[in-house]
């Protein structure tokens, strides 16, 4: 009697604290991925991070660190169940062993931290350690933030891409 108590008691603590694992399926770009959760791909945009975009120095090399990270993997979600403006639900993402994807990628100077949507001092203090050490795309002569490339004409792409 006392055990069926003590499981009534802490079944629901161990299944809340289970975390659900999904697998990578797809990488779009460096900063969002596909999963398949409940049987269909759910598109991830990576939380705090933004990265280079394809056609952007670094946006090829950014795409692959993330593939290198997670593709074919089983990784779960820190998230706060909010979704942006494309439906994409907006995450960390970490795999099994506890490495944190998103961090990771501004490690390997990867990604930039997205101040605008991040108040996160963590990836703050990655990014400055990753330009010091001029690790990934800080090797770049004149990196360029991807929310300023974005804004850019399509002249002056090809101008900045030309350099």
């Amino acid at each position: 009697m006392k055990f069926k108590f003590l499981l009534f008691l802490f079944l629901p603590l161990f299944l809340f604290s289970q975390k659900t694992f999904y697998k990578v399926v797809r990488i779009k770009d460096g900063d969002t991925v596909c999963l398949l959760m409940n049987g269909k791909e759910e598109v991830i945009r990576l939380g705090h991070i933004d990265t280079p975009e394809k056609k952007q120095a670094f946006g090829t090399r950014a795409k692959q660190a993330t593939s290198n990270l997670c593709f074919g993997k089983m990784v779960s979600l820190k998230a706060n169940a909010k979704r942006d403006r494309y439906q994409r639900i907006v995450a960390e993402l970490i795999l099994p062993n506890g490495t944190n994807v998103n961090r990771e990628l501004v490690k390997k100077g990867m990604a930039w931290h997205y101040k605008a949507y991040s108040n996160d001092d963590s990836y703050a203090k990655l990014e400055t350690t990753a330009r010091k050490n001029k690790t990934g795309l800080w090797k770049d002569k004149k990196p360029m933030e991807p929310w300023k490339y974005r804004k850019l004409t399509k002249a002056e792409r090809e101008a900045y891409n030309s350099n």
